[in-house]
């Protein structure tokens, strides 16, 4: 018996009704029980509306990349570079803005291998390091960053809804060389 591997892929702007179904149910997976069914329908409404996501694919500093298995897509990745960063906007830096997983995937190293893409675009862009916000709350994801080398620089607040929610920012020094 075969085991099924895990790809990764780049995602195509065609592919938006896919994107805005694995964007909206992960991030209501994760978010939805410690948030407002209010904040959370407003935020799914807006965040991820065709025209949003029609305008992210359509960035040329912006890339998505998709998890899948078995030609399901299980999670996702969003990278931003340049002036597409939410913050900072250095241009020697690469921003992961998301990586998702759909709950019933994870603990199957799916979130590893979309970050390991990250890097790999970092890498390939010459980036200096690459950095990202994580909600304060989110101790999971804050110990998979941890664990993956990121370490606190600074916090906003992120807006969900009518919440305002603090976010780290984490950030990974990237080393020279191949």
């Amino acid at each position: 018996m075969s085991k099924s591997t895990i790809t990764i892929r780049k995602a195509s702007p065609s592919e938006i009704v896919e994107l805005q179904k694995i964007g909206r149910q992960t991030f209501y997976e994760t978010f939805s029980a410690s948030n407002s069914a209010h904040n959370m329908e407003k935020y799914l409404e807006e965040g991820f509306s065709t025209g949003k996501l029609a305008a992210e694919l359509a960035d040329r500093n912006s890339q998505f990349y998709f998890a899948e298995l078995d030609n399901q897509i299980i999670g996702y990745l969003k990278l931003n570079s340049g002036a597409s960063q939410t913050e900072l906007k250095n241009e020697k830096s690469l921003e992961i803005e998301r990586i998702y997983v759909l709950q019933e995937f994870q603990g199957r190293k799916v979130g590893q291998l979309l970050f390991e893409r990250a890097i790999q675009v970092a890498k390939q862009e010459h980036a200096g390091f690459v950095w990202l916000g994580v909600w304060e709350e989110n101790t999971k994801a804050i110990n998979f960053y941890t664990k993956n080398g990121f370490v606190e620089f600074d916090r906003h607040i992120f807006r969900l809804g009518d919440a305002l929610q603090s976010d780290l920012l984490m950030k990974l020094t990237l080393k020279r060389g191949k």
